[in-house]
């Protein structure tokens, strides 16, 4: 019997099953909270039904709330009230869960009396993502079922468990065959007939002194800044210390406070956002893609051997060239070392480094490549360099297979020029380390096909990067507003900062490390040639003086055997003299200035990309920063913040910061625009 249009009740004897088919994800939205609820009143009402079966079609059980009413009126029944409504079944009830059971769908499965799943299912509660914490009782029940400290790691981390973890710790009731959920859950439910209706929020719920304090305290660094955490551990704590209703009235206070914080605001942002990214102009859906079957990286290093393990995560076969068979060696022996301490985290088996490894073959012969769909290259960042390695692939590399470039600063189109096919030519700038980092900056040259682009946008998927593409120009989109902000961050220190003020100022931001501490993590001797270096910047001081960073025990900082680092006198003296050098006078630099003048620059290039097209949305710049260079996501993005900021106040300071520091600040013409209509980034 169809309830309406996303709901079906059917009955198998004495079992009613509760369908769904709400695609694409089976969302709660208005029309499924209904149709579940007319549906459970009249499976209760039925004297000839004893038990219940509550189940989703298409690619998952139901995958959390419908975001796109969040922060609009309420439409009855509320989530809340439904989970009422099969709390207090007359009958049992049987959730059956396939593909992902998070945020309010597994809030929803926890007031069934059993939940069974597939293997392949996946639950969690992961609203910290988004800057909240679960609102429909998710801080009271699960803490019940599977414990308070591994509750606490779910709902804060935000990372669903696999269905066999989720029968271990009680989640789960049990497991059924993949493709027979529905038999199975029939089954189960028949067995339960006239059993006990036990509902999770009787159990008890009680905390060890100390526990929840040593939570806090042993992820303190990972929650810096983050309210949903913490909003998250003290519900956990109200859940013990008070009756379950009272609670579960606190979580919904907690809830609220949260969804009008910035924070949920600028995590909403992002997760949008990076949906957004693959929407591109000019590339219209349903464009062909092209058969990736076989990859050839160029490089074996860092950098390529990252690159390759991506595609063999995905199961497609690598031809990993390099020049020399040492350095072959070391990085097929690099990318091995990086699955065992995958596997020592118990993140794969010892069967799955053989799987991936099988798919690595390296070689030294570049003619290997010949064969391959995609040959991306990992060489040195040298236009010279490249160019001859494109001329190579052109006469080597099949008629219709797509050559890309890593490149993270060069011109794309001049790369593309020297072969016979720049159309068959894009950038697919990977992030280090490459098999770790998420993003994939995509970039377009002037001739490149749409048909090559559309490959790229859906290989982003397949490797499980978010890609974003971006026009051709230095830098692209991150590393040209980076360029902004090491300017400042240099001209900073020269004029009377210290590295490590800087840094602070940076980390006490939000980001995870300051520049020059990055700096001294990648290496300060990266891109610098001794033969060439002219002392022109502290940078080539400090690497003159055989300090090259952590590798080598100091750059910025120094470094002690475990690389823990403290301000080096050493790079105090080499600033204050390089100041003297250039005929400054070293003056205090407050921390306003430092944030100002580093961030805004950041906006202020942000806003020239984005106006020139470059960038297709501002949002992807944010996506872009959040991904590839350590933005705090609760910040939104670069753009996001100066939305929130107001545009008017930046196009102030960046006019008083042109008018102390020169032209490096004059305002984007696009942010006069925009301030003149009235409008924000978002509206560009």
């Amino acid at each position: 019997m169809q309830i309406n249009e996303v709901t079906r009740l059917d009955r198998d004897d004495q079992v009613a099953v509760v369908t769904v088919a709400s695609p694409p994800v089976n969302a709660l939205s208005a029309a499924v909270r209904t149709g579940v609820a007319e549906a459970m009143a009249m499976a209760y009402a039925d004297a000839e039904v004893q038990a219940i079966v509550l189940i989703c079609e298409g690619r998952t059980f139901f995958a959390g709330a419908d975001i796109t009413e969040f922060g609009k009126p309420v439409v009855e029944p509320s989530l809340r009230q439904l989970q009422v409504i099969v709390e207090d079944a007359p009958k049992p009830v049987v959730a059956a869960i396939h593909g992902t059971a998070l945020g309010g769908g597994l809030e929803l499965a926890l007031v069934a009396h059993y939940r069974v799943a597939v293997p392949s299912a996946k639950l969690g509660l992961p609203e910290a993502k988004l800057g909240l914490l679960p609102g429909a009782g998710g801080t009271q029940r699960l803490p019940r079922v599977v414990g308070v400290e591994r509750a606490l790691e779910m709902m804060t981390g935000g990372e669903p468990i696999p269905a066999a973890d989720a029968e271990s710790v009680g989640l789960v009731d049990r497991l059924v065959p993949e493709g027979a959920l529905r038999e199975g859950a029939i089954a189960f439910a028949r067995e339960r007939i006239g059993a006990p209706l036990e509902k999770i929020r009787d159990r008890p719920l009680s905390l060890r002194p100390g526990q929840v304090e040593a939570f806090r305290q042993a992820n303190a660094k990972r929650f810096r800044n983050l309210a949903a955490p913490e909003a998250i551990i003290r519900s956990v704590e109200d859940g013990a210390a008070i009756p379950f209703d009272e609670a579960m009235a606190r979580e919904r206070e907690l809830f609220n406070e949260l969804l009008a914080g910035p924070q949920s605001a600028a995590l909403r942002h992002v997760f949008f956002a990076e949906r957004q990214a693959a929407k591109v102009d000019g590339l219209p859906k349903g464009t062909p893609t092209r058969p990736i079957t076989h990859v050839g990286v160029i490089g074996a290093g860092t950098m390529g051997g990252g690159i390759a393990m991506n595609f063999a995560n995905a199961g497609i076969p690598v031809m990993l060239v390099e020049t020399r068979a040492d350095a072959l060696e070391r990085g097929l022996s690099v990318i091995r070392r990086n699955y065992e301490n995958s596997a020592r985290k118990g993140k794969l088996t010892a069967a799955q480094i053989e799987e991936r490894m099988a798919l690595l073959q390296g070689t030294l012969a570049l003619d290997e490549v010949a064969a391959c769909d995609l040959v991306i290259e990992a060489v040195f960042e040298q236009m010279d360099v490249k160019q001859d390695l494109f001329r190579r692939l052109d006469r080597i590399a099949k008629p219709d297979a797509i050559l890309a470039s890593n490149t993270s600063y060069l011109d794309l189109d001049a790369i593309a020029a020297v072969t016979s096919r720049p159309e068959q030519v894009i950038g697919l700038h990977f992030f280090s380390p490459a098999n770790v980092m998420r993003l994939l900056e995509i970039v377009r040259g002037a001739k490149t096909d749409v048909g090559v682009l559309a490959t790229a946008v859906e290989l982003a998927k397949t490797i499980r990067k978010v890609g974003v593409v971006v026009g051709n120009c230095y830098g692209f989109v991150g590393n040209r507003m980076l360029a902004a902000r090491h300017a400042q961050a240099e001209a900073l220190v020269n004029e009377g900062a210290m590295p490590w003020d800087v840094d602070r100022v940076i980390h006490g931001f939000g980001f995870g490390m300051g520049p020059f501490a990055m700096r001294d993590l990648v290496g300060l001797d990266v891109g610098w040639v001794r033969e060439k270096s002219t002392a022109s910047t502290v940078r080539e001081v400090l690497n003159e003086m055989g300090r090259h960073g952590q590798k080598s025990g100091g750059g910025y900082y120094d470094y002690d055997d475990r690389r823990n680092a403290t301000p080096s006198p050493i790079a105090e003296q080499a600033v204050i003299d390089f100041s003297a050098k250039l005929g400054i006078e070293r003056r205090a630099v407050s921390d306003d200035e430092i944030r100002d003048r580093c961030i805004l620059a950041m906006v202020n290039e942000g806003a020239k990309i984005l106006d020139e097209g470059i960038a297709q949305r501002a949002s992807d710049i944010d996506t872009v920063w959040i991904n590839g260079y350590g933005w705090p996501p609760y910040l939104g993005g670069p753009m996001f913040w100066a939305d929130r900021q107001g545009l008017p106040a930046i196009l102030d300071r960046l006019r008083a910061l042109q008018a102390a520091h020169g032209e490096a600040f004059r305002p984007s013409p696009l942010i006069e625009r925009l301030v003149a209509e009235g409008k924000g980034f978002a509206d560009a």
